[in-house]
C-alpha cells in the first residue's frame, strides 16, 4: 500500500515574512468538496477546510523565516519548508501505521510537490506545476500552508501595525512598497527582495 502525500508552499512572492509549507496525506473518505487550490477559496472556506484536514488527515507544517530566505534564496527556502512539513507529518504517519498494523516506512509514501522541484524527502517524489489545482492532497497542503502563513502575518501586523500586514500579508502591493520606501523596511522584510 502506497499513500499519496501532497506538498505545497505559501509565500514565495511576498516581500516580508516567512514561507510556509504543508504536507498532507488524506484519508480515503475525506470530503473532497472542501478542497481546491487555496488561492481560489475564500478565507472562511480555507479555515473550514484547514480544520477538517487537521482533524481527519495526516498533516505537517513547515516554516522558514525571512532571514533564512535571504541566506539561501526563496526556492531553497520553499523546498526546506516542504521538507520540514514532511518531517512534522511523519510522527502522525507512524502513529497511523501502528494503529493499522503497518510498518511505518517511507516506502509507503509517494509525494507530489507543487512546482518544478522536489524537496529532499526520503520517499519517491515528483514535482508537477499546478499540482495544487489537480491533486486533492496537494490542495490540502496548500490550504495548511496558506492559512498558517496568513495567521503569522496577522500576528506581525500587531507587532508592526504601520506596514498593513493583516491586509496584504506581505505581498508586493503598492501600499506595502510605499510604506517601505517612506519609513524603511520592517524587521521581517526580506532584504534580498527589492521594494
Amino acid at each position: 500500500m502506497v499513500l499519496t502525500c501532497g506538498l505545497d508552499e505559501a509565500g514565495r512572492g511576498p516581500l516580508a515574512g516567512p514561507v510556509t509549507a504543508g504536507c498532507v496525506i488524506l484519508p480515503a473518505d475525506f470530503p473532497l468538496a472542501l478542497l481546491a487550490d487555496s488561492k481560489k477559496l475564500s478565507e472562511k472556506k480555507r479555515v473550514a477546510a484547514e480544520a477538517a484536514i487537521k482533524e481527519h488527515a495526516l498533516w505537517g507544517l513547515g516554516i522558514v523565516d525571512h532571514a533564512t530566505i535571504d541566506e539561501i534564496n526563496i526556492l531553497q527556502a520553499s523546498l526546506l519548508a516542504m521538507r520540514r512539513a514532511y518531517e512534522q507529518m511523519m510522527p502522525r504517519f507512524a502513529d497511523w501505521c501502528a494503529a493499522h498494523g503497518i510498518e511505518a516506512t517511507a516506502a509507503h509514501i509517494s509525494a507530489i510537490a507543487d512546482g518544478t522541484a522536489c524537496p529532499d524527502v526520503p520517499c519517491e517524489c515528483r514535482a508537477e506545476p499546478k499540482a495544487d489545482g489537480t491533486y486533492p492532497a496537494v490542495m490540502a497542503a496548500s490550504i495548511i500552508a496558506k492559512v498558517a502563513r496568513d495567521r503569522i502575518m496577522v500576528e506581525y501586523d500587531r507587532q508592526f501595525p504601520a506596514y498593513g500586514y493583516a491586509r496584504h500579508k506581505g505581498y508586493p502591493t503598492l501600499a506595502h512598497r510605499r510604506v517601505c520606501r517612506e519609513i524603511g523596511p520592517s524587521p521581517i522584510q526580506r532584504r534580498s527582495f527589492s521594494f
